[in-house]
């Protein structure tokens, strides 16, 4: 069938609903990996926790995602990805009630550890459902609605976390990821299809690995693991910041940052579509990257302003620095061809979150020592270290974004997948 026909064919409804679950499933996931964000001005105002303390707390789920990413992306390139999400949920709700009662903070950030390693299994296999899913022309748009997860979950973090820990404490909060990823287990086990793939017979050697002759895919890791540093500080110290230095109430931040999540969750499907329109991800990554530099300059600035205008300019910031993370991700997933992009989105997702780990600590302790102003203006440098890191050839830009063409002829190894009716969809898998 010709590449014409099959993207005419009407995606029908049901990849529509897998995506939606994949989404919200992930969103579940993100709720309990960024609850202990927004229980900082708890542990630091209250019961005395410093920053950098606090900020380590924050980032024990990250770190549980970095030790099992690439580990999640290989069970899904094995055995698919509907029971990966499925058990991988069910793990985080487990994870969420020993941390309900946890006793001390030791015990606490060893649940944390475990949920956030278990919820990473979502990260790989939601965005191959994606991949396996949609036509090429439709990615950047799935994508982003994929990519909607991250922000969606710190936006029902933000909105519902302050509240519950205000009134009942650390477990009343953590009651919300346990209710939403115990659901969420339950709807991807009953409503998500594993995509139709080619039989690894018909892939060549160079199919095999994509990381051997294709430099584009570590340039996309490394430039994405810079990109996370102003988002992670964005996302565990913005609430912190608004409350504590600017004097906002807990209510009225959590507010304003569950406002900036969600319009951010929107910034990623524009930014889908627009590179659907432009034929390429990897040059509205690099506009990102230069626009996330700027943002950040202007949250150090507002320092000089009213609460009001601090509290817009963390809306624009969130809203641009989690724009870039859909864009790497399509690019990665479809460089990388159907039998590695588990793998790859793994390691994509490693590096992201290995640098997230890093932020929480490296970043309150640099608050502490210079203040916010000169740790928001810092850390803009990472985006500008990462845009000369993106791969610049037009050549790898195209190819990653069509996910066409023989790896010989492309010269960077993007593999022509096969389509395969699925299980009677109506959507094929490229």
């Amino acid at each position: 069938m010709s590449d014409t026909l099959s993207e005419a064919r009407p995606l029908g409804a049901r990849p529509w609903i897998m995506l939606v679950v994949a989404v919200l499933a992930q969103a579940a996931g993100t709720v309990l990996q960024s609850a202990p964000a927004f229980l900082i001005p708890l542990l630091h105002t209250e019961r005395g926790m410093s920053l950098a303390q606090a900020g380590l707390l924050a980032s024990a789920p990250t770190l549980g995602l970095v030790i099992t990413l690439v580990a999640w992306g290989a069970l899904t390139d094995r055995i698919g990805e509907r029971w990966v999400i499925a058990g991988g949920m069910a793990l985080t709700a487990l994870a969420a009630l020993g941390a309900i009662f946890a006793s001390g903070y030791l015990g606490l950030g060893a649940f944390l550890l475990l949920g956030g390693a278990a919820s990473g299994s979502t990260n790989a296999a939601s965005g191959r459902v994606v991949i396996g899913w949609f036509p090429k022309h439709r990615r950047g748009l799935a994508m982003g609605i994929r990519q909607m997860c991250q922000p969606l979950g710190v936006a029902v973090a933000a909105l519902a976390i302050p509240s519950l820990a205000a009134n009942g404490g650390v477990g009343a909060a953590m009651t919300l990821p346990l209710v939403l990823t115990a659901v969420l287990a339950v709807a991807s086990a009953a409503l998500i299809v594993d995509p139709p793939r080619p039989l690894r017979a018909a892939a060549s050697p160079h199919q095999a690995n994509p990381y051997r002759s294709r430099l584009g895919l570590v340039r996309i890791h490394a430039a994405s693991a810079l990109l996370v540093v102003p988002q992670f500080t964005v996302s565990i110290f913005g609430l912190v910041w608004l409350t504590v230095d600017r004097g906002m109430s807990a209510t009225a931040a959590g507010v304003v940052v569950g406002v900036a999540q969600f319009i951010g969750a929107l910034g990623r499907v524009a930014v889908g579509m627009l590179s659907d329109r432009v034929g390429s991800r990897l040059r509205p990554l690099r506009w990102v990257a230069w626009l996330a530099a700027a943002v950040m300059v202007l949250l150090a600035l507002s320092e000089l302003a009213p609460a009001w205008a601090a509290a817009a300019a963390l809306i624009v910031a969130a809203t641009v620095t989690v724009a870039d993370n859909g864009l790497a991700y399509t690019a990665v997933a479809e460089i990388a061809g159907p039998f590695w992009s588990g793998r790859a989105l793994a390691t994509q997702n490693t590096g992201q979150f290995l640098a997230a780990s890093i932020v929480g600590p490296a970043v309150g302790a640099l608050i502490t020592i210079a203040g916010y102003p000169l740790a928001f203006a810092a850390v803009a440098l990472a985006p500008v270290v990462a845009v000369p890191i993106i791969p610049c050839d037009e050549g790898v830009d195209a190819a990653a974004a069509a996910g066409e063409g023989d790896a010989a002829a492309a010269g960077i190894g993007v593999q022509s997948v096969p389509r395969t009716q699925g299980r009677g969809l109506s959507s094929t898998r490229r």
